[in-house]
């Protein structure tokens, strides 16, 4: 089995990716995967560059893709004996303070590119593993993208349902973001996940995300 973990990033998030790649980039030789930090050199807006995917699932039997504004935990599991090969490893983020505005997108989308059976159900591509039997949906709905709030998480949320594919929702920790210390997940300690994901606002004490990153970093290396 050929697997890789991808990453990317521009210059903008130079500061970020400094704290973060060094982290994916042992998780992978943890993992037994080829690290792969994709050149982010494309005219694609930047939501969908995750769509070049597709073309490395022409070579990889599996890829995750980790976002840059992660932090990887010392006691994470190895992500590829949690998910099922044919299956999509993703949270859910339609839960708590988000899921009428996540459940909103959705009703949008299938305004826009046709009505199918996707009612709940909102994934968060920044922790995502897929396989090369999901490549399709890697790719332009009705030659269009999505291109209102959510942009790749619904774009490709609409195409897994579209194709009926299968997913295998991670436990929270596999994918730790602001919403996850609210009282439906009992307040949940953000330290005890496998990968912390800054995503959004993305803080808990500091004034921005890469503060609170090196914050979370020092916590836990330290």
């Amino acid at each position: 089995m050929k697997i890789a973990i991808i990453t990317h990033a521009d210059k903008n998030v130079k500061e970020m990716k400094s704290i973060s790649h060094p982290l994916i980039e042992q998780y992978a030789d943890d993992c037994g995967a080829d690290y792969i930090n994709m050149i982010q050199d494309c005219e694609m807006p930047h939501a969908y560059r995750i769509l070049q995917l597709r073309e490395y699932l022409n070579i990889y039997d599996r890829v995750l893709n980790l976002d840059s504004d992660v932090i990887i935990n010392k006691n994470c599991p190895n992500i590829f004996d949690e998910v099922p090969f044919e299956k999509i490893g993703t949270i859910f983020e339609d839960k708590g303070t988000r899921a009428g505005d996540r459940h909103n997108r959705i009703k949008k989308a299938k305004q826009k590119f046709g009505v199918i059976s996707w009612e709940t159900g909102y994934i968060n591509t920044g922790i995502f593993l897929v396989s090369n039997i999901h490549k399709e949906i890697f790719q332009p709905i009705n030659g269009e993208l999505w291109m209102d709030l959510g942009y790749d998480d619904v774009h490709l949320g609409y195409q897994i349902r579209k194709h009926n594919f299968d997913i295998h929702e991670l436990d929270f920790k596999w994918n730790f973001m602001t919403m996850h210390v609210e009282s439906w997940n009992k307040c949940a300690d953000r330290f005890n996940s496998y990968i912390l994901h800054y995503a959004g606002r993305g803080t808990y004490n500091s004034n921005n995300r890469v503060d609170q990153m090196r914050k979370d970093y020092n916590k836990i290396y330290e």
